[in-house]
């Protein structure tokens, strides 16, 4: 694994530490969002409950980086979870993103079931499980935590890390998006995001 999870030295394309706001971002429901300092930390908080509704059984919690679209890339984020603590206790991160019908997101759930703790695809379709591989569960507390996810677009694989950047939690291979825009989020839950970076090669979506 190359040193801070990049795929083949690609450039850094996007870093956002909240510092100046969330001006970068677009989530399915402003209100639902908002920057806070925590314990030291300027973080991008999920406060509540999106009253979005997906077109399909998905997130509802969802905010993306505006304008910038990847191929490959290495995304890490520093997490915490600010939920009460139960079996489905969530926060996903987004990427693939094409439309509110069509993107890929992790779910990294308190305990694994298939519609939890796993890969997913929405396709023009409820969401659906990829992943080939996973663990018994995330183990949530309310520390920080880092994420990563590590995709390489030309045969598909997806890597995803929780604060072993050596080890992954969990992993698929799909190749029905190749390009798109990332994000974080939850399924049901609260939680803070902070030190945003994406390492990328840039792509522009079709007209």
């Amino acid at each position: 694994m190359p040193d801070d999870g990049q795929v083949e030295k690609l450039p850094l394309v996007f870093r956002d530490d909240f510092a100046r706001g969330a001006d970068h971002w677009q989530p399915t429901d402003a209100a639902a969002w908002q920057v806070v300092d925590a314990d030291g930390v300027r973080a991008y908080a999920l406060s509540k409950q999106s009253a979005y509704k997906p077109p399909h059984r998905s997130p509802v919690n969802i905010s993306l980086v505006r304008d910038v679209y990847v191929d490959d890339f290495t995304l890490t984020v520093r997490v915490r979870s600010t939920s009460r603590d139960y079996g489905h206790r969530d926060l996903c991160l987004f990427f693939g993103y094409q439309g509110p019908a069509r993107f890929y997101y992790v779910h990294f759930g308190k305990q694994t079931d298939d519609h939890a703790n796993q890969i997913f695809i929405v396709n023009d379709a409820p969401r659906t499980k990829i992943s080939t591989e996973t663990t018994p569960g995330t183990p949530w507390d309310d520390r920080w935590h880092e994420l990563r996810i590590v995709r390489r677009a030309s045969d598909g694989q997806i890597d995803v890390f929780f604060d072993d950047p050596k080890k992954p939690v969990m992993r698929a291979v799909d190749k029905t998006f190749r390009w798109g825009r990332i994000g974080v989020g939850s399924f049901d839950d609260t939680g803070e995001f902070a030190d945003v970076r994406l390492y990328g090669r840039k792509v522009k979506p079709p007209e």
